[in-house]
Parts: structure tokens; C-alpha cells; sequence
């Protein structure tokens, strides 16, 4: 039986596709976003990386786009808002030495641990830290647990599991659904929180959903962070992590096993000083320079004050190692497809005859490969008042495969979002599902998981892989070929056999979504289980 809200929800969605314009078809085509997708993964964009003349090259055909279709600066009188950015190459000069009062472990960078430091000073160190086992390292009060309870870690390294302990207990958290509490970024986060000086994530392929070699490959270059007042020093020491194989030496030479993880993921366990001290130090060459995100604004009528924002991440891994011949890591799929589908849906409102009540910013933000860092920027530095911005809605890799039957929603179960993609979805004959994976923890690896993390409901839509011309066997088989030989590669490049007819309809799923937003005094909330729905928005 409906309740009275629900009845009132269902009509006013009703009511919302009613008025939807008749000539959605006619205003999203594919001819505009495939030269869009062609201009931003042509060889002339260089990569689109940070602080490189692909950059320049981007924001300003960004920008020259944006102003064609009548949309006004998003940052007052600028197209721009300035990211500051630290480059940080951190080299150990003294391997991490991991010892007790008779036993020493010398341990070899890249093979047995990976370490870094978002410090900007020249050299950071760690002389004799005690090492202290936090378990999964995880404060999280509306799941009734606290691995820090009662334990100062004040210049200790904490040695911390990645996932959550749903993964081993489902009747814990989300069970196989892994919070933002799972996220290794969240364990540097709560370390430094707690005041740790070093912090060590054992490594495992399934509680990470990737392979050493991804920890080898991402840490053994310099990377981004925001730039701090405080130059980082908020931040533990030094971040890093174990592999498998040197953690089991660990524990066997502090006299201890693999069992303490049974151990972790029970209520109640305690923390484990382990009486091994960790030293090592590291080298850090340093760099400041300042990104862009790129803000366009479509102002709207009577609740011009509210506003949706779509945001899609512009940049990419400019020139690197040559595979094949080719140096240059085009993007054209990640995420060329997302930056030509919001101008695309841009276009789309800027057509409308009526005017949407609330206004629209369309956002194409920097740093994504490096750690979601314009996302994170914009969301603690916001243009626009967090409290009156709607929704997020995010676009990342649409992938060329055709049309599909469903819709993955990453991170069903967040939001009331999910009610309106799944009305638009059922309106195109679609049904929605959530990632295969859960227990990847995708809902917090793309721009919409910092708006989240600051209180607004945000949303990110993947690909179906039911093919409606070749079946779900086929679709599953396009998407692991794109994942394995072409992701992250100079091979993702535009293909003019490409076949768009899916993204066409995503596209005009996403501006259905976008439509009732700003058409509909609706406000989404947060489900009543998620992680995100005690925070205030300010």
C-alpha cells in the first residue's frame, strides 16, 4: 500500500515527465559530442595533463565552447577556478627498516613496501616509530565501532587492513558493500586524525580489488595533492604500504599471525601494539603550480539560488611510456566521453523554450587521475552554497558499445537519486542495477564522492552490459577487453566506427535526471543506512 509521501512522490514524477519537452530527441544527436570527443582526445591536447600546454589547450576549448552556447562564467566573472597544486616525488634514502630488540627486516621499495609523504619538506623521517595493529582503522560511531578506543597513537605507525569488516562478517556494516570506511584513503585520512606519524596498509588483491603491481606503478611516481597552508603537516609523516608476504615476515617477527585479521573484523577487538619500530626516511623534490577546473552557468528562474551540478573530469595522463610506438595517453573514452556528454547536455539546456526553475553548473574539473583533486577543491572551496546545491550528478568513461537494456547506478543505495534514474530509466524501456562489485568500493573512486563527503547527494552512472543487438555475454566481454588493454593506455583513442546509439540514450537519461531536478522542487536525501546522511551541509 503507498503511503501518502510516496503517492505524492509518484505524482509529482508524473507530473515531471508530463512537461518533459517532446524534442529531447532532436536537441542530444551524436554529431556535436563526436567532434567534441574528437577535438578533446586528438593528438593536439597533448594528453590533456595538469600543468601541461595540453591543459592550456583544454580549458580554453572548454571555455570557447561553453561561451558559444550562451552560458554564462561559473566563478563570478571567470570560466575558471584556480586548483593549487603540490607535486611531490618522494624517494626513500633509507629503505624502511622494520625491527624488534633482536630482529631486524630491511625491506626493498617497490618489492616489499611502497612509501610517500604529502609533506612538502625536502626530508621527512621516522626514526623508531612503534608499530601498533589498528585492525581495519576505522572510527565510525553509526556502525558502533572504534579502533582507535582508548589508544594514543602520537608518533606511532599504525599498521591498518583496507576494506571494512563486512568484507569478512556480513551482519557487519554493509556486508559485501564496502563503505567509505573500506577506502585506503580513508585510513590515511582517520590515521592522521588520530595523530599517527606513519601509516602502512597491508595489501590484498581481494579486500583492495587490485594486484600489487597497481601499488608498485601509482606510488613509484610523484603525485598531486592539494596545496595546505599548513604544508601538509595535518597529514601522518609518511603513507605507504606493505605487500602480503613482507606483512606475514612482519607479524612472524613480532610473534604474531595472520589470525589477528579474524581477530579485526569482531566487535570489540582491541588494538595490538606488536613491539617493532619502524624507521625510514625520504627524500621529497617538490613542486607548486596551479590548475584549472573549468565553470559554466545556466541561471535559472524562480529558485535561480538552488542549483545541479554535472561534472565530468577533463583531465588525463598527457605523454608517458610509449606502448606500440604511441606516447600519448589520448583519453578518449576516460574521459573525453564525460567532458563531451555535459556539453553536450549543456547544449541540450540552453535550448529548452522554458527555462529550468533552478539553475545548472556545468563543471569539467582537474585532477581526477591524480586523486579526484578539482572535485575536492570545488567541494571544500564551493562557488556556489553547499546548502542549496541540489544534487551532483557525474560523468566518467561512457563507453561506445551500443545500446543496453540496463543501467548500473555505482553505489545503489546512497541516495533518494536513485528513485529518479530509475523512473527515467523504466521511461526508456531500461531497468538499473548496481556495480558488479560492490566490494571494490566504486562509489568513492570518481568526482561525485567529494560532494558526497560534504553532504550532497551525488550520483555516478556506469555502462549497462546488456547489449540489446548481442546479449549480456558479449556486452561483459566489450567492457573487460576496454578494462584490460585499453584503460589507462594510449590505445583508448576515438574510433570513428565507434558505435554511439548507447551513449546517445544515456545521455538523454542523464538530461531527464537533470530536467526534473531543476524542474521539480524535489529534494534528495540520503538513505537511511549510508555513511553520508549525518552530515551537514554548510
Amino acid at each position: 500500500m503507498f503511503t501518502r509521501v510516496t503517492l505524492l512522490f509518484l505524482l509529482s514524477t508524473l507530473s515531471v515527465w508530463a512537461q518533459k519537452p517532446t524534442s529531447i530527441d532532436s536537441l542530444i544527436t551524436a554529431r556535436p559530442f563526436t567532434e567534441y570527443v574528437k577535438h578533446l582526445s586528438s593528438d593536439a591536447f597533448e594528453g590533456r595533463k595538469p600543468f601541461s600546454h595540453g591543459e592550456e589547450v583544454t580549458v580554453k576549448y572548454l571555455e570557447t565552447e561553453f561561451k558559444k552556447m550562451g552560458l554564462k562564467p561559473g566563478n563570478n566573472q571567470s570560466y575558471f577556478q584556480d586548483v593549487p597544486l603540490v607535486d611531490i616525488l618522494s624517494k626513500p634514502s633509507v629503505p624502511l627498516k622494520l625491527a624488534t630488540n633482536n630482529k631486524e627486516l630491511k625491506l626493498n621499495y617497490l618489492t616489499d613496501f611502497v612509501a610517500a609523504s604529502r609533506w612538502t619538506d625536502a626530508k621527512v623521517t621516522l626514526e623508531n616509530s612503534e608499530m601498533v595493529f589498528v585492525g581495519y582503522g576505522i572510527v565510525a560511531p553509526e556502525f558502533g565501532w572504534n579502533d582507535y578506543q582508548g589508544l594514543n597513537v602520537k608518533g606511532k605507525t599504525v599498521l591498518v587492513l583496507v576494506n571494512d569488516p563486512g568484507l569478512a562478517d556480513s551482519t557487519l556494516f554493509k556486508g559485501k558493500t564496502m563503505t567509505y570506511y573500506g577506502r585506503w584513503t580513508y585510513k590515511f585520512e582517520e590515521a592522521a586524525r588520530q595523530g599517527a606519524a606513519g601509516v602502512l596498509l597491508i595489501h590484498d588483491t581481494k579486500a583492495a580489488s587490485y594486484p600489487w603491481d597497481v601499488v608498485r606503478s601509482g606510488w613509484s611516481k610523484s603525485k598531486l595533492y592539494l596545496q595546505s597552508p599548513d604544508n601538509n603537516h595535518s597529514r601522518a609523516k609518511v603513507e605507504g604500504w606493505l605487500s602480503k608476504e613482507t606483512t606475514e615476515k612482519l607479524l612472524a617477527m613480532a610473534g604474531k599471525s595472520t589470525d589477528l585479521y579474524q581477530q579485526a573484523a569482531k566487535r570489540g577487538f582491541k588494538p595490538v601494539p606488536l613491539g617493532v619500530k619502524a624507521s625510514i626516511a625520504l627524500d621529497n623534490q617538490v613542486k607548486t603550480s596551479v590548475s584549472k577546473n573549468v565553470l559554466a552557468y545556466l541561471p535559472g528562474t524562480d529558485r535561480a539560488e538552488e542549483v545541479v551540478i554535472y561534472t565530468a573530469h577533463w583531465d588525463h595522463f598527457g605523454k608517458g611510456e610509449p606502448i606500440n610506438g604511441d606516447s600519448i595517453y589520448n583519453g578518449a573514452a576516460d574521459n573525453g566521453t564525460g567532458v563531451a556528454a555535459i556539453m553536450e547536455l549543456a547544449k541540450a539546456f540552453t535550448q529548452l523554450k522554458k527555462k529550468p526553475s533552478r539553475s545548472l553548473l556545468f563543471m569539467s574539473v582537474t585532477g581526477e587521475e591524480q586523486g579526484l583533486l578539482g572535485s575536492e577543491y570545488y567541494a571544500t572551496h564551493p562557488v556556489y552554497p553547499l546548502s542549496k546545491t541540489i544534487a551532483n550528478i557525474n560523468l566518467d568513461i561512457l563507453q561506445p558499445f551500443g545500446r543496453m537494456k540496463d543501467v548500473i547506478i555505482v553505489g545503489k543505495g546512497q541516495s533518494d537519486l536513485d528513485d529518479i534514474v530509475e523512473e527515467a530509466a523504466r521511461r526508456q524501456g531500461r531497468f538499473t542495477r548496481p556495480e558488479f562489485n560492490p566490494a571494490g568500493g566504486w562509489y568513492f573512486r570518481s568526482d561525485h564522492f567529494n560532494f558526497a563527503k560534504v553532504g550532497v547527494p551525488s550520483m555516478y552512472l556506469e555502462n549497462g552490459v546488456v547489449s540489446i543487438e548481442h546479449g549480456e555475454a558479449w556486452g561483459r566481454k566489450k567492457k573487460e577487453d576496454y578494462n584490460t588493454n585499453h584503460y589507462h593506455k594510449p590505445s583508448d583513442e576515438y574510433d570513428p566506427n565507434w558505435d554511439l546509439s548507447g551513449i546517445i540514450e544515456d545521455m538523454r537519461l542523464l538530461f531527464n535526471i537533470g530536467y526534473k531536478l531543476t524542474t521539480e522542487p524535489v529534494y534528495p536525501g540520503w538513505k537511511k543506512d549510508s555513511e553520508f546522511k549525518n552530515i551537514t551541509r554548510k
